[in-house]
């Protein structure tokens, strides 16, 4: 019979998970103070920013002790966040927003995307890697969808860390200027409740920040604006497959990742994970478990998820990413742009396309 191994042996695994939960927990109450509700700060944002600080200042002196934890939340546990994420999502919040709605999200997750990656390294630069991380928190779920693209895309901590910030930064800005937009009646963008929910949840990064941002409008557009946004969501999985086939064909990814001496095409990374989630919102759209449960689950997930973002701010230095400078902050910027004036044209034409 195998024994297990001497806890000398495992604590560095121990400690970097108790690291990392504690700065979950402490990010999962900052995130319940009514301030930051309101501003749209997740546990998931704020649980970087503390990891960042910590893993600036104390960490290093205790890497060597909690390292190996530390990876394992950022790598594993990130990966059972994002399965378990599902549990939010339902097949029924599609037809909520019917097919002109699944077709603006569609069309909002494609172009941004290649607007990042095209204009990210065309125009500002960038290593493909940060502007495809870029253009995915920002087409999709923001810092959840960042997190879930690094294993796919093969980004560097510091990369995951500056394409959180853009939208974190220019999430938050959204929260104060969609409200406004709302109230100037401007030709372009809708003027009913309903209509600006969907733009909004086409739109606007994270899911906090919706909230924050419809509900300033009225309940209608909440509602309306936070199921959009789970149906864009729901995008994560095929999107991720899509992006692990594409890259898998691509010949920069093939000699940046496992190209053989003797010519042979990298491994396809699967994102076996993206599969989970799929079955997990199939799961749930059964409603086979009382809503306690999914609530006490999706609660267990935010923990795990805010512990692989504590994560990955342990091991973000603040002087890689002062390296890679303003650049993407600002391809950050022209994607802001495009979500608003790009967001609100694309929401034009498919409303008026389908007679609404």
């Amino acid at each position: 019979m195998n024994q297990a191994p001497p806890l000398h042996h495992r604590s560095p695994l121990i400690y970097g998970l108790v690291l990392s939960a504690v700065l979950a927990v402490i990010s999962e109450k900052l995130g319940e103070l009514h301030w930051m509700t309101a501003h749209g700060f997740s546990a998931l944002t704020i649980a970087i920013v503390l990891g960042m600080i910590i893993g600036n200042t104390f960490y290093p002196r205790i890497g060597d002790l909690s390292g190996p934890g530390v990876a394992f939340s950022k790598q594993t546990l990130l990966r059972a966040g994002v399965v378990f994420f599902g549990l939010r999502l339902t097949f029924q919040d599609v037809a909520h927003v019917g097919i002109p709605g699944i077709l603006i999200d569609t069309i909002m997750v494609i172009s941004t995307f290649i607007l990042s990656w095209v204009i990210g390294t065309r125009v500002f630069g960038l290593e493909r890697k940060a502007a495809m991380l870029i253009g995915t928190g920002s087409a999709i779920c923001g810092a959840a969808a960042v997190m879930a693209a690094e294993p796919v895309v093969k980004g560097r901590s510091e990369q995951v860390t500056v394409a959180v910030a853009t939208v974190v930064v220019f999430g938050t800005i959204a929260i104060f200027l969609y409200p406004y937009l709302y109230s100037l009646n401007l030709p372009l963008l809708p003027h009913n409740a309903a209509a600006f929910g969907i733009y909004a949840g086409s739109s606007i990064h994270e899911v906090a920040q919706v909230v924050a941002a419809a509900g300033s409008v009225s309940a209608t557009t909440a509602n309306t604006a936070v199921i959009t946004k789970m149906v864009r969501v729901m995008m994560l999985a095929p999107f991720l497959i899509g992006l692990s086939l594409w890259l898998a064909r691509d010949p920069m990814h093939q000699r940046e990742h496992g190209a053989t001496d003797g010519g042979k095409k990298p491994k396809l990374a699967i994102p076996w994970f993206a599969f989970g989630f799929i079955g997990v919102v199939i799961f749930n759209s059964l409603h086979l478990l009382p809503q306690s449960v999914i609530a006490a689950a999706n609660l267990a997930d935010t923990l795990i998820l805010a512990m692989a973002m504590g994560a990955l701010g342990l091991m973000t230095h603040i002087s890689a990413i002062r390296q890679a400078g303003i650049k993407p902050i600002l391809l950050g910027l022209v994607i802001f742009i495009w979500l608003i004036i790009g967001g609100a044209l694309i929401n034009h034409l498919v409303m008026s396309a389908f007679g609404l």
